[in-house]
C-alpha cells in the first residue's frame, strides 16, 4: 500500500520535539554546582543523581523496546513524558527536605524510567515511516535529544531561576510543568504506519532466498549473543563513556579554567560561562546526531564509527596540553559532536545488521550501553575531581587520558566489525 499523503513528517517532527523534552536531562551540569553548594554534597554524591537517571534510561529503554509492540508507541511515549516530569516534582520535594536518597529515587529512578520509555519510542517508530531515509531520519529525531540541553540551560532554567529567585525547589516544579505541557502532546502524537505502508517513489530492496531463509531462522537470542552485537555494544559504550564525562562536568571544568585565567570573575559570571558552554556544546551534540547519521548513509556505518572514535583520540590527547578556556570549549564541542554522532548512526546500523522485526528490541538492548556509560563516565570524572581536589592541575590530564583510553579500545574494536548484515554472515551466530 502506498500512502502519497502520509503524515510521516508530522510523526518525525513530534518525535523530535519529544526528544527535545527528554534531552533537557543533559543540562545536568548546569545544576550540579548550585545543588552541591546549597546542600553540601560532594561531586560524587551529586553526580550519582545524573548517573542513576542515565542508568535507568538505558535499562528502561531495553524493556521499552520489548513491550513497544504490545503497548504501542502512543501509550509508551506518553507514559515516558509523564514519568520524566514526575521525576522533577519528586526531586523538588527531595530538595525541600534535603533528602539525597529521595533525589536519587525521583530524578534518577522515576525520571530515568520516563527517559528510557520516551527515548526508544520515537526512534523505533520514525524509522518505520522512513525506510528510504533511515540514517537521516533517526539522526534527525535523536538530534532533538542533543538540543534539549541548549533549551534548558539558556532558556528554561535561567528564566525560572530568576523568577524563583534561585530557589531550586520552585525551579524544578516550574520545569516539570513545562515538560508536561510539551512532552505529553508529543507523546500522544506517536503512532505506527499502517500495514503495508510504502513511501512515495520508494522501491524496497529485493531479498534473495538465502537471506530470507536466514532472516526467518534468526532468533532474538542468537542476535543478542552474536559477536557483532557485542562488538557494537562495546563501541557504543566506550564512545558514550568518554563523551558523557563532558556532558556531566563541562560547566564546572570551564568555570575552573576561567577562574584560573581571571580570578576576579564572580560566581554569577562563571555560572553564565558554564551555561553558555552547555548550550553551544549541546547544539553540537544535536547536530552531530543528524550529521553523522546522514553521513553513515553515504560512507557506511562502521566507517563513521571509526572516524568518530579515531578523531576523538587526538582531541583528548590535545586537551591535556590546553589551558585556554576558549580552545577547551571548542574541543568539547567537537567531542559532543562525535558523542551525538554515535546516537545518530547506531539506530540505522542496527537496522542494517539485524532485520526490522527485531529493531525495537535490539535497539532498546543496545541502549543499556548508555546506562553503563552513564555511570562509568560521570563517576570517573567526579572521582578524579574529588580525589585530586588538592592538586587541581592534575584533574584535567587524568580525565583526558582516561577518555583517550576508552576511545582507543573502542577504535580497535571497530576494526573487527563490518557493515555486513548478520543474516548474510552465518558465522556470526552462536
Amino acid at each position: 500500500m502506498q500512502n502519497k499523503n502520509s503524515n510521516r513528517w508530522f510523526i518525525a517532527i513530534m518525535g523530535t520535539l519529544l526528544q527535545v523534552v527528554l534531552g533537557t536531562v543533559y543540562a545536568w551540569s548546569f545544576f550540579q554546582k548550585p545543588i552541591m553548594v546549597e546542600y553540601g554534597w560532594t561531586n560524587v554524591q551529586t553526580m550519582w543523581i545524573f548517573s542513576i537517571a542515565i542508568l535507568f534510561l538505558g535499562l528502561s529503554a531495553a524493556v521499552g523496546g520489548m513491550i513497544l509492540p504490545r503497548f504501542g508507541p502512543r501509550k509508551l511515549a506518553t507514559i515516558g513524558a509523564i514519568l520524566y516530569g514526575v521525576g522533577y516534582l519528586i526531586s523538588a520535594y527531595a530538595m525541600s527536605i534535603s533528602s539525597l536518597p529521595l533525589f536519587y529515587l525521583g530524578f534518577g529512578v522515576v525520571g530515568g524510567i520516563g527517559l528510557g520509555l520516551g527515548y526508544v519510542t520515537p526512534v523505533a517508530t520514525a524509522s518505520k515511516w522512513f525506510p528510504d531515509k533511515k540514517g537521516f531520519i533517526t539522526g534527525m529525531v535523536v538530534m532533538g535529544f542533543g538540543i534539549g540541553a541548549l533549551i534548558m540551560s539558556k532558556i528554561i532554567a535561567p528564566i525560572f531561576i530568576k523568577f524563583a529567585d534561585g530557589n531550586m525547589v520552585y525551579v524544578f516544579i516550574y520545569i516539570s510543568i513545562v515538560l508536561f505541557i510539551i512532552g505529553i502532546p508529543a507523546g500522544l502524537s506517536m503512532k505506527n504506519p499502517p500495514n503495508g505502508f510504502i513511501p512515495k517513489d520508494y522501491i524496497a530492496p529485493e531479498k534473495n532466498n538465502l537471506n530470507q531463509e536466514a532472516e526467518n531462522e534468526l532468533t532474538l537470542k542468537q542476535s543478542l549473543l552474536s559477536s557483532k552485537f557485542i562488538g557494537m555494544w562495546l563501541v557504543f559504550f566506550l564512545n558514550i563513556s568518554a563523551g558523557i564525562m563532558f556532558v556531566s562536568m563541562q560547566s564546572p571544568m570551564i568555570q575552573d579554567l576561567f577562574a584560573q585565567k581571571d580570578p576576579t570573575m564572580n560566581t554569577e559570571n562563571l555560572a553564565v560561562v558554564g551555561a553558555t558552554l552547555i548550550a553551544i556544546s549541546s547544539l553540537f551534540n544535536g547536530i552531530g546526531r543528524f550529521l553523522w547519521g546522514g553521513l553513515s548513509d553515504r560512507l557506511g556505518r562502521i566507517q563513521v564509527f571509526r572516524l568518530i572514535l579515531g578523531s576523538q583520540i587526538l582531541v583528548f590527547i590535545l586537551l591535556i596540553f590546553i589551558s585556554n578556556p576558549y580552545i577547551f570549549g571548542a574541543l568539547v564541542c567537537y567531542i559532543l559532536l562525535c558523542y551525538g554522532g554515535g546516537f545518530g548512526a547506531m539506530p540505522s546500523y542496527i537496522l542494517d545488521i539485524f532485520h526490522e522485526k527485531l529493531m525495537p528490541v535490539m535497539y532498546g538492548v543496545i541502549l543499556t550501553a548508555w546506562s553503563f556509560g552513564g555511570i562509568v563516565g560521570p563517576q570517573v570524572a567526579a572521582f578524579i575531581r574529588d580525589f585530586y581536589s588538592s592538586n587541581p592541575e592534575l584533574i584535567g590530564a587524568r580525565t583526558y587520558i582516561t577518555g583517550a583510553l576508552f576511545l582507543g579500545i573502542g577504535f580497535i574494536i571497530t576494526l573487527q566489525l563490518s557493515n555486513k548484515s548478520i543474516t548474510s554472515d552465518k558465522k556470526q551466530l552462536n
